[in-house]
């Protein structure tokens, strides 16, 4: 659990730029919910961190710009009775953020026109489906 976190093949953020903190949690735990510190908050200071290459961080601080506080991140996990599965919960999270944020961008999409056939299609289509519709009338039209 010590080691850092792998977000892709080549990126790898060390333990210790990792900051882990304790609190009580909400919800379900029996007799210990006042007295165990199971929910934990993970935080990892994207903006100032060595281990992120430029590239990368440009654009995982654009991404992530509405998460960030002071270009640090944090996810919060305390869906778990134990703390232990809650340090995994919130590592999990941030190693599927990351890994989203430094993902490159999409290929532009490259526009297209329908075919022929599928125009035709569509307007046998609505011709077939108003006279449908034309069928159920009582008026008579």
């Amino acid at each position: 659990m010590d080691d850092g976190l792998r977000v892709t093949e080549r990126l790898m953020v060390p333990a210790a730029e990792l900051r882990e903190r304790f609190s009580r949690s909400s919800g379900p735990g029996g007799q210990g919910v006042n007295t165990a510190d199971s929910r934990v908050e993970l935080s990892f200071d994207l903006a100032n961190s060595p281990s992120v290459p430029d590239p990368l961080r440009a654009r995982a601080l654009e991404r992530l710009a509405g998460r960030l506080v002071d270009g640090v991140l944090t996810v919060a996990a305390s869906e778990h009775r134990a703390q232990l599965a809650n340090r995994e919960a919130a590592r999990d999270r941030m190693t599927a953020l990351l890994r989203e944020a430094v993902a490159p961008p999409p290929k532009p999409r490259r526009p297209t026109r329908p075919s022929r056939a599928a125009k035709e299609r569509r307007l046998a289509e609505k011709k077939r489906q108003s006279q449908r519709k034309r069928d159920r009338r009582v008026d008579g039209d």
